[in-house]
C-alpha cells in the first residue's frame, strides 16, 4: 500500500496539511522542515497521488498533441516522430505527461473535444498539421484552453513555433537558379495548410525576382506524402523541368521514384531539392539536397512555451502572444547536381 500524507508527515514529525504544501510547492513552509520532509519522501520513496493533487493544483500535469491526419500518414511520414520525439523529452524534463490524439473527420475531432478536452483531462494543447478551415482552433480558444500551434496560423490570438518556410523555400529555388536552371517546379504541399502555402510563396518569389517563367503547369499540389510526390513527378514529366523543389523529403523520394521509372537519372536530367531533412534524405541515392528545419527543436520549443503558459494561467496580468520563427539551412548534397 503507498503513503499516505498523514504516514509521511508522521515520519517527518509535521502534519498532514504541512506534508501537503511541502508536495505543492507552497511557499508557506519554512527551509528547515521542506528539507525534512523532502527527506522522508526520498527515503520512502512516497509518490503523490495525481489524482488527488489535481484536486489541489487544479491541474493533471498531462498536455496533449493533436495530429489531425490518418494514422497511416503520421506512421509513415518521418516528420511526425522527430516532433513528438522533441515534445516527449521536454515533458519528460517538466514531470509532464503526454497524451498523443489522432483522429479524421470530424466526427472524431468533436468526439476528441468533447471527452478529453472540455472534460478537464489536459491542462494544454499542441497542435500540428493544421487546415485553416479546422474548427477545433477556434473551440479550443473559446475555451480558453492553453494552445499553441506547431505552424503559422492567421488568428492573432494564437501562440506558434514555426520555420521560416517563405525564406527557406525561396533559398533552396534560388540554390537551383544559380546552379543554372530556369526551367523549375514545385511540389506543393496541401494549400490550405500555411506552411504550404508559405513554402510555394517563397518559389514563386525567388521565380519572380530572376523574372523566370512559371506556368502553372509547373506547379503541382500534393498532400507531402511519397504517393502524391510520385503522382506529382509523374504530371511533371509531360513538361520536363530540369529542376524540381518538393516541399517535403517524402515527396521529393516520390518524385525521384517517379522519374527513374521513366528512365531519367537525378541530378543528370532533373535536379531535386526537398524540405525536411529527415534521416532518409541522406540515405537514399542520390543523397537528396534539402531544407533542414530543426523538428525535434519545434516539439521541444512548442512544449516550452505551452509549460509557460499553463504555469502562468492563473496570473491576472494580459499575455503577449508568442510567434516563435525558426531559421532554416540549406543542406547541398548530390540530388541537385552541384556536388559530383
Amino acid at each position: 500500500m503507498p503513503l499516505t500524507l498523514e504516514e509521511i508527515g508522521k515520519l517527518a514529525g509535521v502534519s498532514r496539511s504541512t506534508v501537503s504544501r511541502v508536495v505543492n510547492g507552497s511557499a508557506n513552509v519554512s527551509e528547515v522542515v521542506r528539507e525534512r520532509v523532502g527527506q522522508v519522501i526520498h527515503q520512502t520513496g512516497y509518490h503523490p497521488h495525481a489524482a488527488a493533487r489535481s484536486l489541489v493544483t487544479h491541474r493533471t500535469r498531462v498536455i496533449g498533441v493533436v495530429i489531425p491526419e490518418a494514422l497511416t500518414k503520421l506512421f509513415t511520414d518521418p516528420f511526425f516522430p522527430l516532433l513528438l520525439r522533441g515534445v516527449t523529452e521536454t515533458c519528460n524534463s517538466h514531470d509532464y505527461h503526454l497524451m498523443l490524439s489522432l483522429f479524421s473527420g470530424p466526427d472524431g475531432q468533436f468526439d476528441m473535444h468533447r471527452r478529453v478536452i472540455r472534460s478537464g483531462y489536459l491542462d494544454g494543447v499542441i497542435m500540428a498539421s493544421t487546415r485553416l478551415d479546422d474548427p477545433l482552433v477556434a473551440r479550443l480558444l473559446q475555451d480558453k484552453v492553453a494552445l499553441v500551434m506547431v505552424g503559422r496560423h492567421p488568428d492573432e490570438r494564437v501562440n506558434y513555433v514555426d520555420t521560416d518556410n517563405l525564406g527557406a523555400a525561396r533559398m533552396a529555388t534560388e540554390h537551383l537558379i544559380r546552379l543554372g536552371h530556369k526551367k523549375i517546379a514545385t511540389l506543393t504541399g496541401p494549400l490550405n495548410m500555411l506552411q504550404a502555402q508559405d513554402r510555394v510563396a517563397g518559389f514563386r518569389q525567388a521565380m519572380d525576382a530572376h523574372r523566370y517563367s512559371l506556368p502553372e503547369s509547373l506547379v503541382v499540389e500534393g498532400d507531402f506524402t511519397e504517393g502524391s510526390g510520385y503522382e506529382g513527378m509523374t504530371r511533371l514529366l509531360a513538361v520536363r523541368p530540369s529542376a524540381v523543389f518538393a516541399a517535403s523529403d517524402a515527396m521529393a523520394v516520390g518524385a525521384l521514384k517517379a522519374i527513374r521509372h521513366a528512365g531519367l537519372r537525378v541530378p543528370d536530367d532533373i535536379a531535386l531539392v526537398g524540405f525536411d531533412d529527415v534521416p532518409i534524405a541522406e540515405a537514399i541515392e542520390p543523397a537528396l539536397t534539402t531544407v533542414r528545419q530543426p523538428i525535434e527543436r519545434l516539439g521541444s520549443m512548442a512544449t516550452e512555451l505551452l509549460l509557460t503558459l499553463i504555469e502562468a494561467g492563473s496570473s491576472e496580468e494580459p499575455r503577449l502572444v508568442q510567434r516563435i520563427v525558426l531559421p532554416a539551412e540549406l543542406i547541398v548534397r548530390q540530388s541537385c547536381g552541384a556536388l559530383r
